[in-house]
């Protein structure tokens, strides 16, 4: 699997957990500070949401002081749904029940053991094939073709 990784500064979260996908055989797409590059939080989160749009990645994983920034900003670009998740029953809603595509950790309030929790459920959960979900998908889709269509 392919994940865009993304944030606006380099900490020990971001090192630790970029090296423990990679450890886990997942290829990373490194965006803004993770590298290399300046840029501030609204950067990082376009930057891994339109690599997400474009397609040239299944998923991606941004990093935030509280995560509530990037996720606004993720949210914005069509096609993305990212999810700001605090704990492993939180990342597999996100994945289960909305399909989220983009896993948001905060850098402020989630340390390295709990991050590769989430992360574990997040990789571990592939969307819901429920109908009644499914149809919540499919709703979700509708609703951003109708406003990607009239940008």
């Amino acid at each position: 699997m392919k994940m865009a990784i993304g944030s606006d500064s380099i900490q020990h979260i971001t090192d630790a957990i970029s090296q423990y996908l990679e450890d886990n055989g997942i290829e990373l797409v490194r965006c803004c500070a993770l590298a290399g590059n300046k840029g501030d939080y609204v950067d990082a989160a376009r930057e891994v949401a339109e690599a997400i749009a474009a397609g040239e990645c299944e998923q991606g994983l941004l990093f935030c002081n509280t995560g509530t920034g990037v996720t606004i900003i993720a949210n914005k670009i069509p096609g993305v749904r990212a999810a700001l998740c605090v704990d492993n029953y939180g990342a597999k809603i996100a994945r289960l029940a909305n399909n989220a595509n983009v896993l948001v950790l905060s850098m402020r309030y989630t340390g390295e053991a709990l991050a590769k929790e989430i992360v574990d459920t997040w990789l571990s959960t592939k969307p819901s094939d429920e109908p009644r979900r499914k149809a919540f998908h499919q709703k979700t889709d509708e609703l951003d073709a109708l406003y990607r269509k009239n940008n």
